[in-house]
């Protein structure tokens, strides 16, 4: 008897365990050049503004900078959608990105 109630609290806690799906969002944004080649070096700004003050932004962001094949990621634990500033010396580009749960999003800039 104590055997069944041993291995049914083990089943429990497997199962529950297997259970947690996996939550995290991830941005993979790419920045390319005018010619599609990736621009390594170049910093990028996730953001959200608050209700409808662009001058006032939330808590949540994120910095990154670009690898030699253009890509930048970042994670969070929530869903959201990001404003999203990149620039390399005087060049910039801006864009939106919305983050799903447990799901990956990419977005490719062009900085002209």
């Amino acid at each position: 008897m104590k055997n069944i109630f041993a291995l049914t609290g083990l089943a429990s806690i497997l199962v529950l365990s297997a259970c947690q799906k996996k939550t995290d969002c991830t941005a993979n944004i790419i920045c390319n050049d005018a010619q599609g080649k990736p621009l390594n070096g170049v910093e990028v700004r996730l953001f959200a503004t608050v209700g409808t003050n662009p001058k006032k932004i939330a808590d949540v962001k994120a910095n990154g900078v670009t690898d030699k094949d253009g890509k930048v990621s970042f994670i969070f634990q929530l869903p959201a959608i990001f404003d999203v500033n990149a620039a390399v010396g005087t060049t910039t580009a801006s864009t939106m990105i919305k983050l799903e749960e447990g799901k990956t999003s990419e977005k490719v800039i062009e900085l002209k």
